[in-house]
C-alpha cells in the first residue's frame, strides 16, 4: 500500500458510510491492529472474528469464550491477541494458530484490558468496582494504589510507550504513575466551571503525539497534553487544551478516540448512533456521522493509518470513509473522460520506430540517459512507525493466511482422490482423513497454563454491565437472534 497517493490532501476523516462486516452472530466490541490490516470484532457469543481489513473478509475465527467478549487489545508485533470476557475470564490468543495461552480467572468481572504498548508479557486489566491491576504473563500481578479507598469506580490506561499509567475515579480525580515501580508522579482533578469534581468515564491516548482525551459524566470531552500534566506534578492544575462538547443536544458519550495522526477525535454518542468528529488544534466540530435511527452505539475504533472509523451498533460493524472520486486527468493532463465511445482514426505511421511522414527534420534526437534505479534500500514510512523507531519492524504480523476453498475442483484432482472402490470408498477416505485432522485439536487446546488471580477485599456478586444492560434492553432491530452456541438447557429442549 503506497500511502502518499492514499493522501488526500488536507481533509483525513471520513464523509460517508461504506458498508458493513457482518460476523454472523452479534458484534460488541473491536480493535485494530498496529498496522490497520487486521480488525478483530469480539461477539456476544463469545467468539473472535478476524477481519482482512484490506480485503474485508473474514480471515480467522477464534471460538474464545463461552460469554460474550468485551474487551479486545492485539499485541504490539500483532500475533497475539488479549480478550476479555463477561464470565470473568482473560485470555491470550496466538493469532496465527487461534489457540489459547494463557488463561486467568478473575474473581469479579473485567470492564478493559490493555497490552502494554512495549511489552507483550504484560497487560492492564481493570475489574469492575475494583483498583486497577498489572498482570504478567506468568500469573504474578500488582494493584495500583487507589486515591480514596472508597472510590471504586476506577478507570485506566497506559500511555502510547508504556511509560507511564494514567488511572481516574469517579471523583473526577487523576493519577499518573511511571512504571514499573508504579511510583506517583503527577496528579490533578477534572472539575466543571463550578469547581465541582465530575466522574471520569474513560481515557484515551493518541497513537502519535503526547496528547490524551478524558471522557467525563459531564458530557465534556478534554483533551490534556501529558507533558505539561507531568510538570505541574502532584495536585497540579494543568488546563487542557480542548473542551469539547455539542452544545446542541448535550450529548452523553459512549466511546471517544484519536485519529490515527492524532490531528482528529470522534466522539461516539451513547444516546443513538451518531459520531462525531472535531479538529484537535483548533477545536471546531468538522463531520457529524449518523447511523440508522434507533440503534445504539456499542464501541468506535479509527482506524491507524486511514481516514476510516469502525462503529458497532446493532451488532454489526459499520465501516464509515472518504468518498473516493477518481480523478484521471491528475495523472495525465493531456486525459480526456468520454461520455460514450468514440471511434479513434489512427494515423498510418502512430506506431512505427520512424515516423516515415515527418517532413521537417528537427536535428538530431535526445538519447534518453540511463538512470539507475535503487530498488534495494527500503525507506521508512513515517506512518507505520514510531517516532522512536529507525526502521519499521519486520516481525510485525500484517495478513492472515487464508486457504482457498475449491467448489468445483477439476476432474483431474477427483479422479486421483477418488480411489478404485468407487464413491463410497472416497466417502470413508475423506471420513477418515477428516478424523485425523481433528483428531489433534482437543488435545492442543488443553496446552494453556490457566492462572487464578486472587485479588484482597475483591466485592462478590457483581453482575457485569454487559450482561445486566441486556435484561433490560429491547431485543435487538431487526430481530436478529444470536446465533452463537446454543446454552445446555435449550439443548436439552431441541432434544441434542
Amino acid at each position: 500500500m503506497n500511502l502518499e497517493l492514499l493522501e488526500s490532501f488536507g481533509q483525513n476523516y471520513p464523509e460517508e458510510f461504506d458498508g458493513t462486516l457482518d460476523c454472523i452472530s452479534l458484534a460488541v466490541t473491536c480493535a485494530f491492529n498496529k498496522r490497520g490490516t487486521l480488525l478483530a470484532v469480539g461477539c456476544n457469543d463469545g467468539r473472535i472474528v478476524v477481519w482482512d481489513f484490506l480485503t474485508r473478509g473474514i480471515a480467522k475465527i477464534i471460538c474464545a469464550h463461552v460469554h460474550p467478549v468485551c474487551s479486545l487489545s492485539w499485541s504490539r508485533s500483532g500475533h497475539k491477541l488479549l480478550s476479555a470476557s463477561t464470565d470473568n475470564n482473560v485470555c491470550i490468543w496466538d493469532v496465527l494458530t487461534g489457540e489459547c495461552e494463557q488463561k486467568y480467572r478473575f474473581p469479579l468481572p473485567v470492564l478493559k484490558v490493555q497490552f502494554h504498548p512495549r511489552n507483550d508479557r504484560l497487560f492492564l486489566v481493570c475489574p469492575m468496582r475494583h483498583a486497577a491491576v498489572l498482570v504478567d504473563v506468568d500469573g504474578e500481578h500488582k494493584v495500583v494504589p487507589l486515591d480514596d479507598e472508597s472510590d471504586l469506580n476506577i478507570v485506566a490506561a497506559l500511555d502510547r510507550r508504556g511509560q507511564y499509567l494514567y488511572v481516574g475515579n469517579s471523583k473526577g480525580r487523576m493519577q499518573v504513575f511511571q512504571l514499573p515501580e508504579l511510583t506517583l508522579q503527577a496528579s490533578f482533578k477534572v472539575t466543571q466551571a463550578t469547581t465541582s469534581a465530575t466522574a471520569i468515564k474513560s481515557i484515551e491516548f493518541a497513537r502519535r503525539g503526547d496528547v490524551f482525551l478524558v471522557n467525563t459524566a459531564d458530557r465534556v470531552i478534554r483533551v490534556y497534553d501529558t507533558k505539561r500534566v507531568l510538570s505541574c506534578g502532584k495536585d497540579g492544575e494543568p488546563e487542557p487544551l480542548q473542551k469539547l462538547q455539542d452544545l446542541v443536544n448535550k450529548m452523553m458519550w459512549k466511546k471517544c478516540c484519536f485519529s490515527g495522526d492524532g490531528e482528529y477525535i470522534c466522539g461516539g454518542s451513547a444516546r443513538q448512533h451518531a459520531l462525531y468528529i472535531w479538529e484537535k488544534s483548533v477545536g471546531n466540530l468538522v463531520k457529524i456521522l449518523h447511523g440508522t435511527k434507533g440503534e445504539m452505539l456499542l464501541d468506535v475504533v479509527w482506524h491507524p493509518v486511514r481516514p476510516i472509523i469502525a462503529s458497532i451498533s446493532s451488532g454489526v460493524v459499520s465501516i464509515w470513509a472518504q468518498n473516493q472520486v477518481e480523478n484521471w486527468s491528475a495523472f495525465a493532463p493531456d486525459f480526456k473522460e468520454l461520455d460514450e465511445n468514440v471511434e479513434y482514426e489512427e494515423r498510418e505511421s502512430e506506431f512505427d520506430l520512424s515516423d516515415e511522414d515527418k517532413s521537417v527534420e528537427m536535428g538530431p534526437e535526445k538519447q534518453e540517459e540511463d538512470l539507475e534505479v535503487d530498488v534495494t534500500t527500503v525507506e521508512r514510512v513515517a506512518a507505520l512507525c514510531s517516532s522512536d523507531e529507525e526502521t519499521e519492524d519486520v516481525a510485525t504480523l500484517q495478513f492472515l493466511p487464508i486457504a482457498p476453498e475449491v467448489e468445483d475442483p477439476e476432474d483431474g484432482a477427483l479422479a486421483n482422490s477418488v480411489p478404485v472402490g468407487g464413491s463410497a470408498g472416497g466417502q470413508e477416505s475423506e471420513k477418515a482423513r477428516s478424523k485425523e485432522n481433528d483428531s489433534p485439536t482437543p488435545a492442543k487446546k488443553r496446552k494453556y497454563k490457566t492462572y487464578d488471580i486472587k485479588l484482597e477485599g475483591a466485592p462478590k456478586d457483581e453482575i457485569h454491565p454487559l450482561i445486566s444492560n441486556k435484561t433490560k434492553d429491547k431485543p435487538p432491530v431487526g430481530g436478529k437472534k444470536a446465533s452463537g452456541r446454543p446454552r445446555n438447557d435449550e439443548r436439552k429442549r431441541l432434544g441434542k
